[in-house]
């Protein structure tokens, strides 16, 4: 049934009434923005080739080509896995590479508008700029955070089921996962070998050692030469117990393959190294406006700059390079993987607290994302 108004009642407008819902003036990015984001750098093919290339094609390559060198000559080649396999490509390889690629990455996304010629039409149809800078954040971190997981996840399979059956302490193979005592009893059981082999300091014995074409090998000994006296297996075995008391500590950092807590730790840490790369890359490709200045910026900043500051103290600048960003993610750096740079994690020689590490990491990424939205909010279109 249809009503008619009556004479001279006014007439309602429902839609005038109703809350607008235009929200292309908001500052929070929408998810059909965010979306938007996420397309634009997806399609971009050779940007993408170079990620997949690099976080899981270089690991991949590397680790596919050990396994084939073990399984035609095993002998010649060890295991394609292993502990000392995973931390050469953790802490050398994806822990710089992974820096650079989610630089590259955010110095797309922060200038790819204004190099496009597209950041004129994104001004006009209204939408915030703030927004607009917002929404790449997500957009890139769900490229970059699956990519850098696959690759690692990758390495950590390899080198848990490829991992050698032995450890190889200086050339000897020996039982993983022995306490000290274990370890000084397997030593005295093998006293001739651990005593030739083994590093180590003050051994009142005289070993032969090997052969060589004139005669016996080296000895080991501290008595007068030409005289030498065969020690007995009590005193062998002594003189073993010690050498692998000088071998303990560095036995007990050396393992097959890495424990579930240690790849955790290095998951999250090098998708923390590849964040800060991406969000820093994003803040200064947004100020400088292209793509090429802010990435050879970023490229020397972790392959130039980091290593030195980390290696280098300088008198009275000590403060200055605790505040380098690559400083602090390799303060991070889990206690059993090897030196960052070689030159960072637990022989630090800038000492610094993990608080102030952290500060220094938030203090870049929330310092440079407010340049680079400010850089967007007040350029001209």
């Amino acid at each position: 049934m249809t009503t008619v108004p009556e004479a001279g009642a006014p007439a309602t407008q429902p839609d005038a009434m109703a809350p607008s819902r235009d929200r292309r003036g908001s500052p929070i990015p929408t998810g059909a923005l965010i979306a938007t984001r996420f397309l634009e750098l997806r399609k971009r093919r050779g940007l993408m080739i170079t990620l997949v290339l690099v976080t899981i094609g270089i690991p991949s390559v590397f680790l596919a080509v050990r396994l084939l060198l073990h399984a035609v000559a095993p002998a010649t080649y060890g295991p394609a896995g292993g502990y000392q396999t995973y931390t050469g490509l953790t802490a050398g390889v994806l822990y710089t590479f992974g820096f650079i690629v989610a630089a590259t990455l955010g110095c797309t996304a922060g200038s790819v508008d204004l190099s496009e010629g597209m950041f004129r039409h994104l001004v006009v149809t209204g939408r915030s700029r703030l927004a607009l800078y917002l929404a790449r954040i997500p957009a890139g971190l769900a490229i970059l955070v699956p990519l850098v997981a696959i690759g690692f996840t990758v390495v950590c399979a390899v080198c848990v089921f490829a991992a050698p059956t032995t450890l190889s302490l200086n050339g000897i193979s020996v039982p993983a996962g022995m306490s000290q005592t274990q370890l000084d009893t397997w030593a005295a059981d093998h006293a001739t070998e651990v005593i030739c082999d083994l590093p180590s300091t003050n051994v009142p014995l005289d070993v032969p050692c090997g052969t060589a074409p004139t005669g016996p090998g080296p000895r080991i000994s501290t008595t007068p030469p030409g005289n030498p006296v065969a020690p007995s297996e009590a005193e062998l075995r002594a003189v073993a117990t010690r050498v692998a008391q000088q071998n303990w500590t560095f036995y007990e950092r050396q393992f097959r393959y890495p424990s579930e807590s240690l790849m955790i730790k290095t998951g999250l840490w090098l998708e923390l190294e590849a964040a800060v790369g991406f969000l820093v890359g994003l803040g200064l490709g947004s100020l400088l406006g292209q793509r090429t200045v802010a990435l050879v910026l970023m490229i020397v900043l972790e392959v130039v700059l980091t290593p030195i500051v980390i290696r280098v103290r300088i008198p009275h600048l000590e403060n200055l390079e605790r505040a380098v960003v690559g400083v602090a993610t390799a303060h991070l750096e889990p206690g059993q993987l090897p030196l960052a740079f070689g030159g960072g994690g637990r022989d630090f020689r800038l000492t610094e607290s993990t608080t102030t590490a952290i500060c220094v990491i938030l203090a870049w990424i929330i310092g440079w994302s407010i340049l680079g939205a400010w850089r967007m909010m007040t350029r001209d279109a």
